[in-house]
């Protein structure tokens, strides 16, 4: 329906209680899983994945021997949002800096009409991104567009591979795609600036590249 070569699985860990999140045994047993059904479906690569918590100290929810059995790791903050900037900046920052988590997920944390982003230096955010490896989502559910236009435009500037994400809950919330293009455009995004729309053989090799490599990786590879 959708035409994807791929697509990442990325239930929230056990720090998100109200979401029913996985603790280390049960996302053990979730890899096998997901192993196992992309080889019953065929036609589409399957990701085993995370949206993992970073902790108000920015210590995460899974412990390294963990998340490197994972395809894909996100690490997101879902609590302590009124922390002050510098507190926030470095929490995020530590986190980025752990050499398996491939990207940060909805970076504000703002909700549109409901919640205002968190206090915190983007600009050295990005920059630590730059830096560290680490992509950037744009989460394309349309009540968080995050990153907006202007920080996805920035990070862009910066070398900063951009991820857009459905933020799926459902199947029918797949569709939540077209949302995180508009934002790509309006940040004047091309497809060479979006991980996610490399071939999966290139995006595999560009994940298995150290992270402090991965931006000149990317860039390469988005060169075709």
């Amino acid at each position: 329906m959708f035409g994807l070569e791929y697509m990442a699985i990325t239930d929230h860990s056990v720090g998100r209680g109200i979401s029913n999140g996985l603790s280390a045994e049960r996302l053990e047993r979730q890899i096998s899983v997901v192993r196992e059904c992309e080889q019953d479906i065929g036609g589409i690569r399957l990701l085993s994945g995370t949206e993992m918590d970073i902790r108000a100290d920015g210590t995460l929810d899974y412990d390294d021997d963990i998340l490197q059995k994972l395809d894909w790791v996100v690490a997101s903050v879902h609590s302590a949002m009124s922390q002050d900037a510098a507190t926030m900046t470095d929490r995020i920052i530590k986190a980025m800096r752990n050499p398996y988590v491939d990207a940060i997920g909805h970076l504000s944390t703002r909700i549109v009409g409901g919640r205002q982003g968190v206090d915190a230096d983007y600009e050295a955010i990005f920059r630590a991104a730059a830096d560290t490896g680490t992509a950037l989502e744009i989460n394309a559910a349309p009540e968080r567009l995050d990153l907006r236009d202007s920080h996805a435009a920035r990070a862009r500037e910066l070398g900063v591979p951009l991820v857009i994400s459905t933020d799926a809950h459902t199947t029918e919330a797949l569709s939540n795609t077209r949302f995180g293009v508009g934002v790509a455009r309006r940040a004047w995004c091309e497809p060479r600036h979006i991980l996610n729309t490399l071939p999966y053989d290139k995006l595999i090799e560009y994940l298995k590249t150290p992270k402090p490599a991965r931006i000149e990786a990317f860039a390469r590879f988005a060169r075709g």
